[in-house]
């Protein structure tokens, strides 16, 4: 495995999403009801992610991102732009603890590939105005075309032969926004999740899967599609349990797939949840067997606007530090603040607050 030369994640790090703006919220109402062209929606999008990034930099954090602002959601935009995949609407949205989403999914509708992709030129506005800092993007993982795509089987005849595709794909993806100047990607995944709870592998067998074989597909997805990443590439991944106007998917610990998620990924990083009970305690971190693997603990919820008692999330830490060394240790919130446009039940004044929170205590950990 190539070794890394940029440092990060950071100790003070973040997901990426941000709070849609209330004017690109309108402007992109008005792009749909025809009042304004995709070309002046573009513009309103540069010029807020423009403020975004200035905000991100003005309260201290060392690696930027676009907030998402250009997307509808986290996964979907992002998998649909690749070859033989399209956006269609679904009879329901998914479930969120009893909130439910607009019906929107993905459909293989062809051969899987990578090629002219939009988001190459959304990174490349990004890391035109990054400037001194680290421009971070975030992309869904490839495992949730595998677990979220409909349609495979009737254009696949074998299973392996579309992850075989998509892996392709995803190796041309990451050599794309490396020409690109992207130097820190990460690789957004629910699919692992799925697998934390008895209710959630009984939900995934009715599908079709496998939860015991399907773990091993999701690593084999991850570690291919990396493999041949630059030296100088960051490539870490998110898992969380949902993420949808404050609510969630799914519960449970690591346990299940901890041997995999901890031993057996080539990731340079892992941004984790653990801001309350669902996602259960830090022994799994006890798999880890490679000592430039850092792991970022999101102890701060994203979610709510109440700030966490600093000395309870230093305390949290110190529990993590019993696993692993501190130079392997970081902190972040545990999800975006807006993985899909609507965005968490929280103010923006609250979420800038939640970001100076984790660099705060962050700075008292490891000054």
């Amino acid at each position: 495995m190539p070794k890394t030369l940029v440092k990060a994640p950071f100790k003070a790090d973040h997901v990426g999403s941000f709070l849609r703006p209330e004017r690109l919220k309108k402007a992109r109402l008005q792009k749909q009801t025809g009042e304004i062209t995709a070309e002046q929606l573009r513009l309103i999008e540069n010029e807020e992610i423009i403020r975004l990034v200035d905000k991100q930099k003005e309260v201290g954090l060392q690696a930027v991102t676009d907030g998402e602002l250009r997307r509808a959601w986290w996964h979907f935009d992002f998998l649909a732009g690749l070859e033989g995949v399209e956006f269609f609407e679904t009879e329901k949205g998914l479930l969120f603890n009893g909130v439910e989403t607009r019906p929107h999914g993905v459909k293989v509708t062809g051969k899987i590939d990578f090629d002219n992709h939009p988001m190459i030129e959304d990174y490349k506005f990004l890391h035109r105005i990054a400037g001194d800092h680290v421009a971070k993007f975030t992309i869904p993982s490839p495992n949730m075309l595998i677990v979220r795509g409909q349609g495979i089987s009737e254009v696949y005849d074998q299973q392996e032969e579309f992850v075989n595709d998509l892996i392709q794909a995803y190796q041309k993806a990451i050599q794309a926004f490396y020409d690109a100047g992207c130097r820190y990607l990460q690789l957004d995944d629910t699919s692992w999740a799925s697998l934390f709870s008895e209710q959630g592998r009984d939900k995934l067998k009715k599908e079709g899967h496998e939860p015991e074989r399907l773990v091993h597909t999701l690593a084999k997805a991850i570690n291919e599609s990396i493999a041949n990443k630059p030296e100088d590439l960051v490539i870490t991944m998110h898992i969380c349990r949902g993420n949808f106007q404050s609510t969630y998917t799914s519960s449970g610990g690591y346990d299940f797939a901890s041997e995999i998620i901890f031993g057996g990924l080539n990731v340079d990083g892992l941004f984790l949840e653990f801001d309350d009970e669902r996602s259960g305690g830090f022994e799994p971190l006890r798999h880890v067997k490679r000592d430039d693997l850092r792991i970022v603990l999101g102890l701060i919820t994203s979610k709510f606007g109440d700030l966490e008692d600093p000395e309870k999330i230093k305390a949290r830490i110190q529990e993590a530090n019993q696993y692993l060394s501190s130079d392997q240790l970081c902190l972040s919130p545990q999800c975006g603040f807006s993985s899909t446009e609507e965005g968490n039940l929280l103010t923006e004044d609250q979420q800038w607050e939640k970001i100076r929170h984790v660099i705060r205590i962050a700075a008292d950990v490891w000054q």
